[in-house]
């Protein structure tokens, strides 16, 4: 057994608990498979917060998942002489002011709240990246708290996002993938037994703790067309190039993809938001002068079709293309056999490659349509520019879009 603070005793950690306990970094993510012991792991670290006068918070998916972590923080809270817990609230309280409470991300907004220490982000794969974004990121930052992200993988989500960003070394963040095998707890049989009863990919994402291409995934072969390299523009002299062009402003972003024709690379690839529109323009006239771009395809949904009039005014090769049900599965798909394919290479930009990697194709049980699209709470901006972009290499040239 191990104190904390000389006031409450816990089980002794497995090696790979106490590899991650013993680290450093503010941020930590945690790709575990079942029965790893995160429930131990988290609900410890939340007490060790409050025993230090500190205030933490467990968020589960639900109040019904976050029952887990009460029970593991209850459990450990009962050991401290003057602990008092609100049920109501799902909060314990100690005399000396330290607090650690349970909530649910169900609803992101209703965890908005003063300064945290410590947030504890249990299967935080199951939930909307806005509770973290917009809710229990700007909490930490008063108090300088520190975030531990714990889930099983759900195929390429925005946990994802999070494990690569620790695996990549940021400032700050870590990340480790933890089998349930490295639990000397768990019997070795029993995990064989499952797999043999299990479904392959369900196995290995619930026991080996491996993040999956979703079951909708519409793009595969990334990283093999990913290999665009950075070039400049008189590299490219007398090639025809094109562009696509997918507009944003505020929570969305504006997305230019710019693609040579001769060599079957993308050579320009620029992402931004909350940029005045006639900012806009002039940033991509300036884009489209360097790379002496021949042709622009543009979305022209909503405010697309009145841009697209001014820089046609403004002298632009650019024509608009309506995203509808029936036009959008075709452009995509174009873009996933390019991909297939290796038919073109794309240059490897982070977000844009997590963009591809998450992006959905959703089949109506009523009407057996497909349609496609990045999942609640992800941006496709650059999925939109890249398709574009390919569809106006594919057709050459200026053409009439069909409007479906």
């Amino acid at each position: 057994m191990v104190q904390i603070q000389k006031t409450i005793e816990r089980p002794d950690l497995h090696p790979t608990q106490q590899q991650v306990w013993d680290d450093k970094s503010r941020f930590k993510v945690l790709a575990c498979g079942r029965r790893w012991g995160k429930t131990l792991f988290g609900c410890t670290k939340c007490v060790e917060v409050a025993v230090n006068n500190g205030r933490a918070w467990w968020i589960a998916p639900s109040y019904k998942l976050g029952r887990v972590g009460w029970r593991g923080v209850s459990h450990l809270m009962r050991q401290i002489p003057g602990a008092e817990p609100r049920r109501g609230e799902f909060l314990w309280t100690l005399p000396a002011g330290g607090t650690v409470q349970v909530r649910s991300a169900d609803d992101p907004q209703s965890l908005r709240s003063e300064g945290l220490d410590l947030a504890v982000l249990d299967e935080c794969a199951y939930m909307q990246e806005a509770a973290w974004i917009e809710a229990l990121r700007p909490a930490l930052s008063d108090r300088l708290g520190e975030a531990i992200f714990i889930s099983t993988p759900h195929y390429r989500n925005w946990f994802w996002r999070l494990f690569q960003r620790g695996i990549s070394g940021a400032d700050n963040w870590n990340a480790w993938k933890f089998p349930t095998v490295t639990n000397p707890f768990i019997d070795p049989g029993e995990i064989e037994a499952a797999r043999a009863d299990m479904p392959a990919d369900i196995f290995r994402q619930e026991y080996l703790a491996e993040f999956l291409e979703g079951e909708g995934a519409v793009f595969r072969n990334i990283a093999a067309c990913m290999i665009a390299p950075e070039t400049r523009p008189e590299e490219h002299e007398g090639h025809y190039k094109v562009a696509g062009i997918d507009w944003g402003k505020h929570n969305d972003f504006t997305v230019i993809s710019v693609g040579c024709l001769d060599c079957h690379q993308e050579i320009a690839l620029d992402r931004f938001n909350q940029i005045d529109y006639t900012f806009q323009r002039a940033r991509l006239a300036s884009l489209m002068q360097m790379w002496h771009v021949g042709w622009i395809l543009a979305e022209s949904n909503a405010m697309g079709e009145p841009i697209i009039e001014q820089l046609q005014y403004d002298g632009l090769p650019v024509e608009g293309f309506q995203t509808t049900a029936s036009s959008k599965p075709p452009l995509i798909e174009n873009l996933a056999l390019t991909l297939e394919r290796e038919e073109w290479q794309f240059l490897s930009i982070p977000v844009a490659t997590a963009e591809l990697e998450a992006y959905e194709r959703k089949v109506s049980a009523q009407t057996g349509r497909s349609s496609y699209g990045a999942p609640e709470g992800l941006h496709d901006d650059t999925v939109i520019a890249r398709a574009l972009m390919r569809r106006a290499a594919g057709d050459g040239g200026p053409a009439i879009i069909e409007i479906g």
